[in-house]
């Protein structure tokens, strides 16, 4: 099995975890193993790398990869949002870094079986990033209601014709179940005027974006569990964040500044009274984007960014 994942934002991601040979560190979306790898080379004998990885296949290419670290390389098929308690049921109450990659790995999108992807016609709608889980895309493409599928659709793909594309799905399963990503492809097609189809790039792409996020559940794990890897850093860990579109962003971005001035008395108290303290500090004012360089290697890079938080 060949899991290829090109490790977005690779170099940047790795400088900014200031990493220690001794450290302690965490690959909570583990992939294909590339964060991880380069993270692993800079450790010396007493340090650690742990990764999380919810994808079966994930855990298994990522052990072949890192093989040659031995016993440096923990790897623990469970999702990022049981970090604290997979960590400590191994022995480990603080870290020094953290990472993640939230992005949709290249595995993941050129696997047809997969379902992922909109460009495979055949491909099932399953897009479970853990196949542990019973529900599957196609059961949220026949089963949510007309107004939940408009929600989701507006909500997680910010498309803006997600009335009518809700509309269309549910006339279309009332025919019979839609079981492809060819048959959804089309029915999103018939709802979306031709001349947006033109200039407007692939009209699947965010309907399938909004399903995906809605099944895996990734926004709430996100916003849930923030705050929680954020106590697990020690004093000068650092936690960095890859996104690749602006709800992620925006969950990361608002936490961290929260994190950093947590402080939530009037503007014109004199002191604070609320007593709650900083927990560290922003590194990136602004998101850390791609270089020239790697969008013309990686297309797949382009609404990617990184954010950094240092604990105090």
């Amino acid at each position: 099995m060949e899991f290829h994942h090109y490790s977005v934002l690779l170099n940047e991601t790795i400088e900014n975890l200031n990493i220690r040979p001794d450290g302690i560190y965490v690959d909570g979306t583990l992939g294909g193993g590339g964060h991880s790898y380069q993270i692993l080379k800079r450790l010396g004998e007493n340090g650690r790398l742990i990764g999380i990885d919810q994808d079966a296949d994930a855990i298994q290419a990522a052990g072949e990869r890192l093989a040659e670290f031995g016993n440096k390389a923990t790897l623990i098929r469970s999702n990022y949002a049981n970090m604290k308690e997979e960590l400590h049921a191994i022995g480990v109450n603080g870290v020094d870094g953290i990472v993640l990659d939230l992005g949709v790995s290249s595995f993941q999108l050129d696997t047809p079986e997969r379902g992922f992807t909109y460009r495979e016609p055949d491909a099932p709608l399953d897009m479970r990033m853990d196949d542990r889980q019973s529900q599957t895309a196609k059961d949220i493409v026949n089963g949510y209601s007309e107004m939940d599928l408009y929600r989701i659709i507006r909500d997680y793909g910010e498309d803006k014709f997600a009335k009518n594309i809700a509309k269309h799905i549910v006339k279309e399963r009332q025919k019979k179940t839609i079981e492809t990503a060819g048959e959804l492809t089309d029915i999103i097609r018939a709802a979306i005027p031709m001349k947006v189809q033109v200039t407007g790039g692939h009209p699947a792409k965010r309907t399938f974006q909004a399903i995906r996020i809605e099944l895996n559940h990734e926004l709430e794990v996100l916003s849930d569990h923030l705050d929680e890897m954020i106590d697990l850093l020690n004093p000068g860990g650092r936690i960095c964040i890859i996104t690749f579109h602006s709800l992620e962003d925006r969950i990361v971005k608002s936490n961290f500044k929260r994190n950093e001035n947590p402080c939530t008395c009037p503007s014109d108290f004199p002191v604070c009274v609320c007593g709650k303290v900083s927990k560290g500090k922003v590194i990136t004012r602004k998101p850390i984007l791609p270089s020239e360089k790697e969008l013309e290697e990686n297309s797949r890079s382009k609404s990617a960014k990184l954010r950094v938080f240092e604990r105090r």
